[in-house]
């Protein structure tokens, strides 16, 4: 039997010997830079410039699987630095994955469990190339072990995040007339919460083709901010709250959700299954944001989303900025799972000013489009990557 859907194509392995074909001979991180369109401000932190780790696993067979580590602006969102997931990958993880089958992930994940605590974002990006050199090995899409695609497109919203009011109703207009994005997320948190409602006042009147207002706080307020500023959200039609609270301020993010008119989403309050099903019996959010840096891996992320639905939740497919590698990881699991009622905001390849991939994801009729083919569905440009390197 024999497969050639798959860049690098040969036979394919039979039985057992699909485990020695696919034993893991090498895993490289590259740290790249590629500047951003234009800065992007959350409460504690502002960059324009993204840096993110490559990871490349190459499996005895020869074919090769691709994963992207994000972070944001340093070890600020988290605790992973692109330093670190560099070092951790390279003196940790990769010799424990040494000579493990890409056919057995779960023995792949417990390998890295064993070597680190954590290091989401490090575990994210290795699973992911190994589940798409698997997948490419196996001439099927990622999206096959979660399940099975469902859907082919997931609606996806633009992230307004300048602080300049202006810039931002001029790049709403742009989006909406260009067919790409008609919801929004609008970051507040990095101002004070009078001059956050103006600007979101602003930006109601000028661009009154939005359809979902999502404003994202970033932790950034306290309970009484929220008791005094959500009737203003409210009357300015926001569909949805984002982590207001700091994370671990489960009780006070319940009292919130429990006056709140609008709905809470959970972001930062809830990494591990047990943190989600806390933040949903606690009621401290009806929304919860998947991210595949929050879960470590493809699997749990998987995992993640059946357990915040059993635990009230309607699923939310966030990010974390990834390109397209990255936003191609977590559509594999988001094509598969039965409900995503509030869409992903995977925008983030259109937040780059370049791309280090042949084949950038496709955003059209508001919707963004899943890779296909084998694999995570996306394959490097070598030439662009060479550019993107960070070499000191």
């Amino acid at each position: 039997m024999a497969y050639s859907a798959a860049e690098g194509a040969g036979t394919l392995p039979q039985g057992q010997d699909l485990n020695r074909e696919t034993a893991i001979r090498e895993i490289r991180a590259q740290i790249v830079t590629l500047p951003s369109i234009r800065a992007h401000r959350l409460s504690n932190t502002e960059f324009s410039t993204r840096e993110f780790v490559l990871v490349r696993v190459r499996l005895a067979n020869g074919i090769e699987g691709i994963g992207e580590a994000a972070v944001l602006g340093g070890p600020r969102w988290a605790e992973e630095s692109v330093e670190s997931i560099q070092s951790v990958i390279t003196r940790y993880l990769a010799p424990a994955l040494a000579g493990c089958p890409a056919a057995q992930p779960a023995a792949v994940a417990a390998r890295m469990a064993r070597a680190a605590f954590r290091n989401n974002s490090a575990k994210g990006a290795i699973e992911a190339a190994v589940f798409d050199a698997l997948a490419r090995t196996l001439g099927v899409p990622a999206a096959t072990f979660f399940g099975g695609a469902v859907r082919d497109r997931v609606p996806v919203l633009w992230a307004l995040a300048s602080g300049d009011a202006d810039q931002e109703a001029e790049e709403a207009r742009a989006k909406l007339a260009a067919r790409e994005h008609r919801d929004f997320k609008i970051k507040l948190g990095f101002d004070s919460p009078e001059a956050d409602l103006r600007r979101l006042q602003k930006l109601r009147e000028e661009v009154p083709g939005m359809r979902r207002l999502i404003v994202d706080v970033n932790q950034a307020w306290s309970e009484a901010d929220c008791r005094r500023y959500l009737p203003a959200l409210q009357e300015l039609q926001v569909d949805l709250i984002e982590q207001p609270l700091p994370g671990d301020d489960f009780e006070g993010m319940a009292r919130v959700a429990a006056r709140s008119p609008i709905p809470l989403m959970v972001d930062e309050a809830a990494f591990t299954h047990r943190e989600i099903t806390r933040a949903g019996t606690m009621g401290c959010g009806s929304v919860y944001s998947l991210k595949l840096v929050k879960s470590g891996g493809l699997m749990a992320l998987s995992q993640a989303a059946r357990v915040a639905e059993s635990s009230g939740m309607e699923l939310y497919g966030g990010c974390l900025l990834e390109g397209s590698i990255g936003a191609a990881a977590h559509l594999a699991v988001f094509a598969a799972l039965p409900r995503l009622p509030w869409g992903c905001e995977h925008f983030g390849p259109r937040l780059h000013v370049s791309e280090i991939v042949r084949d950038p994801l496709v955003i059209e009729d508001f919707h963004l489009r899943v890779p296909q083919g084998p694999g995570l569905g996306v394959h490097l440009d070598e030439d662009r990557l060479r550019d993107a390197l960070r070499t000191s």
